[in-house]
């Protein structure tokens, strides 16, 4: 009996091949997929995971903005070697294969891009990697930034492709009341503006953004101050819907909440150096208006946000707070939905008021 229970009892046979199981090591080894192309992570703070591209030699320089300020997945698109802005690493360049520049003609510009999509789709992979939200910066008047749109489809399957939580928003330009004086210019810039227009945009006037520096700089030094100053805003927003507040948030939530909102997106930023005044809402937002790159609301907007910046001593006094209560109230009554978010700084020259209003018919 004993014999017989010894015959049946199971023992677990031994391994004597290890490679009957090399498919472990296959299956569950780290493969590193990054490009090495691959540009390096941001180093700005932001709540978005994000990157940007210009397209063009007025795109490039605004998209050039954001890389000055830390913004490392950024590169630029052209169809010509020779509209570059100086020092750029080629690492951020993609240069379009036979083409040496459009001549300020859209429909060429779109067929070369249509052409060559996957040139640009390549480089959103290599490059860019994994990202959420991809800002796209033309400048209009040109041929090959007014034609950029041309590649949404492309900017779309390189997000899904990616499964990116965010979408596609558009930053571009109108001419100045100067460069308008150009037909051909006109008819681009009114072509990129139709094109963007069913997509979250933000509308940049160069002539609103030279009358706020006329005085201040140098002729040659307008547009890239005013490139410079624009991203600083944005690039203010990213930050700040990052941080917590000790009085009120506004998270990634509600910015992506604002971005994913079509039409059109109105920054604008103002200094209060009396935060007492009864009518703050109003002052805020008009002061926002007048002193903004971007035209200003004409109508209601879907979505909102006013953030204030304020000293330890301003969210101190019970009657600042009763003001800043009021103030976004105000603001409030111009969108059907508003996000707003407090944050406290040292050393300030007054309160500090950033407005962005979106969903904007025009």
């Amino acid at each position: 009996m004993n014999e017989e229970n010894n015959q049946n009892e199971w023992t677990e046979p031994a391994i004597e091949d290890d490679d009957d199981f090399d498919f472990v090591d296959h299956y569950g080894a780290e493969i590193d997929t990054k490009s090495q192309d691959q540009l390096p992570d941001n180093t700005i703070k932001s709540a978005l995971n994000c990157a940007f591209v210009g397209f063009g030699g007025g795109g490039g320089k605004m998209a050039k903005a954001f890389l000055d300020l830390g913004f490392n997945k950024t590169f630029l698109v052209n169809t010509t070697a020779k509209d570059q802005p100086e020092g750029m690493d080629p690492k951020h360049l993609v240069l379009i294969p036979d083409a040496d520049g459009v001549g300020k003609d859209v429909d060429l510009g779109k067929a070369i891009f249509k052409n060559n999509g996957t040139v640009v789709e390549d480089a959103l992979k290599n490059k860019l990697g994994n990202i959420d939200w991809l800002f796209v910066c033309a400048g209009g008047g040109g041929g090959t930034g007014s034609a950029c749109v041309a590649l949404h489809d492309v900017f779309d399957r390189y997000l899904k492709s990616v499964q990116a939580g965010g979408k596609v928003v558009y930053i571009v330009s109108w001419p100045s009341a100067q460069e308008l004086l150009n037909k051909t210019i006109a008819k681009n810039a009114l072509a990129l503006a139709n094109d963007v227009a069913g997509h979250t945009h933000i509308l940049l006037d160069n002539e609103r953004q030279l009358e706020l520096l006329r005085g201040k700089v140098g002729i040659l030094g307008m547009y890239p101050t005013a490139n410079k100053t624009f991203a600083k805003l944005f690039s203010q927003i990213l930050k700040l819907a990052s941080e917590q507040s000790s009085v009120q948030t506004f998270d990634s939530k509600d910015l992506e909440t604002c971005l994913r909102t079509e039409k059109r997106v109105f920054l604008g930023t103002t200094v209060i150096p009396d935060p007492k005044a009864s009518s703050l809402g109003a002052a805020i937002y008009q002061n926002c208006s007048k002193r903004s790159p971007c035209p200003p609301p004409r109508t209601k907007g879907e979505t909102g946000t006013m953030l204030l910046v304020a000293t330890p001593e301003m969210a101190n006094d019970p009657e600042i707070s009763k003001h800043l209560d009021a103030a976004i109230s105000y603001v409030g009554g111009r969108t059907d939905t508003l996000f707003s978010g407090v944050y406290i700084r040292n050393k300030l020259p007054g309160l500090i008021a950033i407005l962005m209003v979106s969903g904007l018919d025009k």
